[in-house]
């Protein structure tokens, strides 16, 4: 089963990164080494190696950087599902290649369905940082997040490479941070996501008990809702003794005073998204991972969330890890549920007579400082098969 490590690795994050992640480097050749070892492909639109390749967000108003893994046998005509990956609070796009070489040997070994997986940089600075503060992929203070994944990075994935049109196609997947993003995203944008996983995702930001405590164990029909967002409010526990509080996550998005804290909470909440979008039994296939020991008190969010979903009729799959904490080895414990998961909806959607020993070759693109809409016509500088009809560009 190590090989379908990259299934939940691309999915967890540990709360703030580790530190020895900010200390990684990045080579020039890099991702052309990694390459050499996969039947499929990276496609670096990043700064990180040495070239400028990176893409221009509309929404941002700046240049950010994106990797894409094609799978093998990828060509540009024939149609794959497609995966939406949202990374965790203290990383960004760089962690996705300590992972993709799992993802694709899965693939090889038919354990992991092939698809084409797109790995955005959504932190708010660009760069991950153990003290940085998280976009959670929200249009806010912080920037315009949700315009930027769904206009700017999703609509550039689907203009640009052969992914199935079928929403039931499409997996919007994350972690922690992550993993809210996904579940608010695809709440907000039902046409384009069929699928939602997330691994220890924040899914009632306001949950306590009816004791007022935020750490307080579930209990069906005990849970409730905060009725004010304080600042100083602890809100993730580690060791007993490092303490996250609400506003080192609130205050970058809303500001130190803002005037209507709750308001926003409660909007971008998941659990309360589900009336407030009127989500109805079939409208998505939902994922939830969580452990029994998570430092953000996690499973009582996603238990209260299962218990109001379950009352409209929906039924998320859902993996429990006994003692799990919020970190990677909660995470490794659900790999063969959520591989078996994926592989089981991402079936009837893989190509005809597909397989996966065929390599995609040489298709990194050329390294350019881009601008607004200044996009090349040549396919093959997205990815593309040379000989496939290039998509109309903007």
């Amino acid at each position: 089963m190590r090989c379908l490590v990259v299934v939940v690795l691309a999915l967890i994050s540990a709360g703030p990164a580790p530190a020895v992640e900010l200390f990684h480097f990045f080579s020039r050749d890099q991702v052309k080494r990694l390459n050499k070892k996969l039947d499929g492909q990276v496609l670096d639109f990043t700064f990180n190696h040495g070239c400028d390749r990176r893409l221009y967000s509309n929404s941002l108003g700046e240049k950010r950087d994106i990797y894409i893994y094609v799978p093998p046998g990828y060509d540009g005509k024939a149609r794959f599902p497609a995966i939406l990956w949202l990374h965790g609070l203290g990383q960004d796009e760089r962690s996705f290649l300590e992972i993709i070489e799992y993802f694709d040997r899965g693939i090889r070994d038919g354990t992991v369905p092939p698809a084409v997986i797109i790995a955005p940089d959504g932190s708010v600075r660009g760069t991950p940082a153990i003290f940085n503060t998280g976009s959670f992929y929200l249009n806010s203070k912080a920037g315009n997040f949700e315009d930027y994944i769904i206009q700017d990075v999703w609509g550039f994935l689907k203009t640009h490479y052969a992914i199935r049109p079928e929403r039931e196609a499409h997996m919007i997947a994350g972690a922690s941070m992550g993993g809210f993003g996904a579940f608010n995203l695809a709440f907000k944008h039902k046409a384009e996501f069929g699928l939602i996983a997330g691994a220890m995702p924040p899914l009632n930001l306001r949950y306590t008990d009816v004791h007022g405590n935020y750490f307080g164990d579930y209990y069906p029909g005990m849970a409730t809702f905060r009725n004010e967002v304080p600042r100083n409010a602890i809100i993730g526990r580690f060791y007993g003794v490092i303490l996250i509080r609400s506003r080192r996550l609130l205050d970058p998005l809303v500001g130190r005073r803002p005037a209507d804290a709750l308001g926003f909470v409660s909007r971008e909440n998941p659990i309360e998204m589900l009336e407030a979008y009127n989500v109805q039994p079939g409208d998505y296939e939902m994922f939830i991972g969580y452990g029994t020991k998570d430092e953000f008190n996690i499973d009582a969010q996603a238990q209260h969330f299962v218990e109001v979903a379950n009352r409209r009729g929906i039924r998320p799959e859902v993996h429990c890890v006994p003692g799990g904490h919020h970190n990677v080895s909660a995470g490794l414990a659900m790999v063969p549920q959520i591989s078996q998961w994926i592989l089981q909806r991402f079936a009837k959607f893989i190509p005809p007579g597909y397989k996966s020993s065929g390599r995609c070759g040489t298709l990194t693109p050329h390294c350019a400082i881009r601008q607004p809409i200044h996009f090349p016509s040549d396919p093959g500088y997205f990815g593309l098969s040379r000989d496939a009809s290039p998509t109309k560009l903007p």
